[in-house]
């Protein structure tokens, strides 16, 4: 049996001071007009592919925002229909220039009416409305549940300071090579040194002290959620792309609260169950502060590790 092939992708914009302009490239082995993308190496996250497959076909180095989608279709292989997906994120070109190579031959930036008319799938054009269905620049927040701990029954000591296990100290190692490319700036945690080990490397990495949330924590949520949840908007109204992690007690409410108040549909909930497994991440996109207005939640896209998971193409998400 051939697996399933998987690839991503990504709606690439820049800021133009008015409506952004969006990269569409040439394929000329194709001879058709898509958004970037490409399969998924061996080991590879979905996040993973999308950047590196930006930058060898435009040649500009992209910081990912909010997830947009997956298509999916079937391609010839070896003379049999084999099924491809394709996840797409948002993501802005912030350096570099295109150079003719032998994937893509021409880029243009276009509007989004002319994109949607030069694309040459339907599809594409699908994920181009859904970009287009909020503002290009949003604010964009990893909220992660703390990695694998070690058991509570076998911990004899304060349950704050009970540590990683090994499994979980590779977790953060996934967690702290997806940041970048996020553009993770700023990295807070519930003050249990679980919560803290997940986010450590990242914050290594950035040169940054960890701001510990107690409001974040399940001792400090439960007695007020609603403060809580502010607590979380206000860090999203500060702007930039914040990594936070938290407890399995808090995340579902605090995204459920979020959705309900905004109007955005959980895709990933079952039975309304909002799900946050251990070492598992929300990418929480919010516009910006309004007015008297705070941020508002626009996308809420749960990925259930930050280590490629094993599927029958042997790649996985984010």
């Amino acid at each position: 049996m051939t697996a399933l092939i998987r690839a991503a992708g990504a709606v690439l914009w820049r800021d133009t001071g008015g409506e952004p302009a969006l990269a569409v490239v040439h394929r000329p082995r194709y001879d058709d007009w898509s958004l970037p993308k490409g399969k998924l190496d061996p080991g590879e996250t979905i996040a993973d592919a999308a950047v590196r497959e930006i930058a060898e076909e435009t040649g500009f180095r992209a910081v990912l925002g909010r997830y947009l989608g997956q298509i999916s279709y079937p391609v010839p292989v070896k003379g049999r229909p084999v099924p491809k997906t394709v996840d797409y994120f948002a993501a802005e070109a912030v350096e570099g220039g295109f150079e003719p190579n032998e994937e893509v031959d021409e880029l243009r930036w276009l509007n989004l009416a002319d994109a949607e008319d030069i694309l040459t799938r339907p599809a594409d054009v699908d994920i181009l409305k859904a970009f287009a269905s909020a503002q290009a620049r949003l604010t964009t927040m990893l909220f992660v549940r703390h990695a694998k701990a070690g058991k509570r029954s076998e911990w004899r000591g304060d349950d704050d300071l009970r540590p990683l296990a090994d499994a979980g100290f590779r977790q953060a190692e996934g967690l702290r090579k997806l940041a970048p490319l996020f553009g993770v700036d700023r990295v807070l945690a519930a003050p249990r040194l679980r919560c803290v080990q997940t986010v450590q490397g990242v914050a290594e990495d950035l040169a940054l002290d960890i701001r510990h949330e107690v409001l974040l924590s399940e001792e400090g949520y439960w007695p007020d959620p609603v403060l809580g949840v502010a607590r979380l908007l206000a860090i999203a109204g500060d702007g930039g792309t914040p990594l936070v992690s938290s407890q399995g007690g808090v995340i579902p409410d605090v995204v459920s609260a979020l959705a309900d108040s905004d109007g955005v549909e959980l895709a990933a909930a079952r039975g309304g169950v909002v799900p946050s497994k251990k070492g598992s991440l929300w990418i929480l996109s919010f516009s910006a502060p309004s007015g008297s207005n705070g941020p508002k939640l626009v996308s809420a896209d749960y990925f259930p590790s930050p280590l490629p998971t094993p599927d029958p193409s042997g790649a996985g998400k984010p």
